[in-house]
């Protein structure tokens, strides 16, 4: 019983040394700020891999409805405006950012998304390379690019189970009703238990709030659809959820039978 407790008193902290070397996965250039800014104030050096940071073959004219909200206009170079903010951003924290360059579905027909499994190995080369200690994906909510991501960085959790492996929040699209519950639910059941964990953040907004203010073009659009400026402003902090299996012995409480759920064929 006395080891159960003592166990039990580290629950959801991190242990020593598992912060050394923290990789964030991003969908696109501004989601790690925005979900981890304080995370990446409290541990400068961190890597940031983005995803979907490549150009289209050719923009579209007029743009898409998002690029439009963001002030951009035909002939410009979205990608490289953004890329600029997110160096800024991510220099301002002391993050190191890498760049995978697969090209968002915004600028993309249906049949040609770039998915989770065609990310998958690009994600976890950029995870090995950075010699990861920690990472932390998205949970993947709301958008195709946020969920191909998270796809991506499970079936890199599959291949490399020696680093923490923790979730963050997606801004904006975490507030969509039952879409967190339900990627919570999923990981559950699956026996991946996302738990909070309490990890060491800035408590100061300060550091966050000056690295958002580099991506001008992209708060445009996020204050029109999802009014950040005043969820970023509340003073609710970041949470981060651990995956990990379930203690010992406790598989049980995740049976879809348990849960009133019927198990499915």
């Amino acid at each position: 019983m006395a080891d159960v407790v003592e166990e039990m008193r580290t629950w959801g902290l991190a242990a020593p040394g598992e912060l050394d070397r923290i990789v964030v996965v991003s969908p696109h250039l501004d989601d790690a700020v925005l979900g981890c800014g304080r995370l990446l104030a409290a541990h400068p050096g961190t890597t940031v891999v983005t995803v979907y940071t490549g150009r289209p073959e050719r923009y579209p004219d007029p743009p898409t409805g998002w690029d439009a909200q963001c002030g951009f206009a035909p002939g410009d170079d979205v990608l490289r405006a953004r890329a600029q903010e997110d160096a800024a951003a991510l220099a301002s924290l002391g993050a190191t950012p890498v760049w995978l360059g697969f090209v968002e579905h915004q600028y993309l027909p249906r049949e040609e998304w770039v998915g989770g499994e065609a990310v998958a190995d690009a994600l976890e080369a950029a995870i090995r390379a950075a010699d990861a200690t920690a990472v932390l994906a998205p949970f993947g909510l709301g958008n195709p690019d946020h969920d191909a991501t998270h796809v991506a960085a499970m079936r890199a959790r599959e291949r490399l189970p020696a680093p923490a492996w923790f979730c963050y929040e997606d801004m904006g699209y975490t507030h969509i009703p039952g879409l967190l519950a339900r990627r919570v639910a999923r990981l559950f059941v699956a026996g991946v238990w996302p738990t909070p964990a309490a990890l060491p953040a800035d408590p100061d907004p300060g550091a966050k709030r000056a690295a958002v203010a580099h991506y001008t073009s992209q708060l445009r659009a996020l204050e029109a659809q999802w009014c950040v400026g005043e969820k970023l402003a509340a003073p609710a902090p970041e949470q981060y959820w651990r995956l990990a299996p379930p203690p010992p012995g406790w598989e049980g409480l995740a049976d879809p039978a348990s849960l009133g759920l019927r198990k499915r064929a």
